[in-house]
């Protein structure tokens, strides 16, 4: 009996410590499980939140490069090659304050100055050509600013693409610095005169032309890096203050007769100088037959004049001067 009852009390404890431990945890579980809950939602909050910041930053990101975008300047082309050449034709008030201009913009995009020469055409008005050399990335800009000096007469744009010729070019020289490399192997190599004579006149050919291409080379480089342009000013004619096209009037009238009579006038000049050679010599033709030819020639007798006769016989003769003066 003592032995049953021993057990018995030790058996409710177990039990009762289980029932402990039992609510322990379902303690622990419900306070994991609102810290879970608390913590859930509180980390849903802060993704809300986070994705919120991340939306109204990729928003403002977005505004900003689209901004930048559209103040960018179109993508340029990698690896082609283009030379661009341009005519313009202004017409300006002052020439020189233009050409000033015009060399100031060259100067500030980084460019250079060409040739420039300086006239006067038949009524007086100035005018300049001057060629200018501005990089690439700056041609449109330049262009622009030229164009807004004055009144745009004309221009033209040429665009020539030699990517194929830069790129053999490049090529060839590669290819002809790696033989003159072998040709100086060789002559290093060499060990007989002959050879390194022969060797020499044949490197000699090829650092030739090496030379070539490089000036070749060199040349396309600086058509396709800068742009040439060329400028044509004129001066604007200035017309007098205050003057206006109206209807001819009598001073019109008089000056523009005047200008007739004159034209007139310088035609029969002009006539006149075209006939008086043939004048003048037809002039000393008639000279020298009435003064040095006519009197050497033989004058011929004149007969007797006959007296008339008529059915009644002849009729007298007129008398002579010393007759009649016999006569009296």
């Amino acid at each position: 009996m003592s032995g049953t009852t021993g057990k018995r009390p030790g058996r409710r404890g177990i039990r009762a410590a289980g029932a402990v431990l039992l609510v322990a945890a379902l303690a622990l579980t419900g306070c994991s499980a609102g810290a879970s809950d608390t913590g859930d939602a509180s980390k849903a909050d802060g993704g809300e939140a986070a994705a919120a910041d991340r939306g109204a930053a990729k928003e403002a990101g977005g505004g900003q490069s689209d901004a930048k975008s559209s103040r960018r300047e179109p993508p340029k082309l990698t690896g082609v090659h283009i030379i661009r050449t341009a005519t313009l034709t202004v017409q300006v008030k002052d020439v020189p304050q233009a050409l000033d201009k015009a060399r100031t913009a060259a100067e500030d995009a980084g460019g250079m100055v060409g040739d420039e020469t300086t006239d006067r055409d038949g009524r007086g008005h100035e005018r300049s050509r001057v060629v200018l050399r501005v990089p690439q990335e700056r041609y449109e800009q330049v262009l622009g600013d030229l164009a807004g000096t004055g009144r745009l007469i004309e221009r033209n744009k040429k665009a020539q693409d030699v990517t194929d010729q830069v790129v053999d070019v490049d090529s060839r020289v590669k290819s002809q610095r790696a033989s003159a490399a072998r040709v100086r192997e060789l002559m290093d190599k060499a060990t007989k005169l002959s050879d390194v004579v022969a060797l020499e006149g044949e490197l000699s050919t090829r650092e030739s032309d090496l030379e070539a291409l490089l000036a070749q080379q060199a040349s396309l480089k600086d058509r396709t890096s800068l742009t040439t342009i060329t400028l044509s000013l004129t001066e604007t004619p200035v017309n007098p203050a205050g003057h206006k096209d109206e209807d001819p009037g009598f001073t019109d009238a008089v000056a523009g007769g005047w200008g007739a009579f004159v034209t007139m006038l310088r035609w029969v000049a002009v006539a006149v100088g075209a006939v008086l050679p043939f004048a003048v010599v037809g002039g000393l033709l008639i000279f020298v037959w009435l003064r040095l030819l006519r009197p050497r020639l033989p004058r011929r007798t004149t007969a007797a004049a006959q007296p008339l006769t008529t059915a009644l016989g002849p009729l007298p003769a007129h008398p002579s001067a010393g007759e009649r003066g016999e006569d009296e």
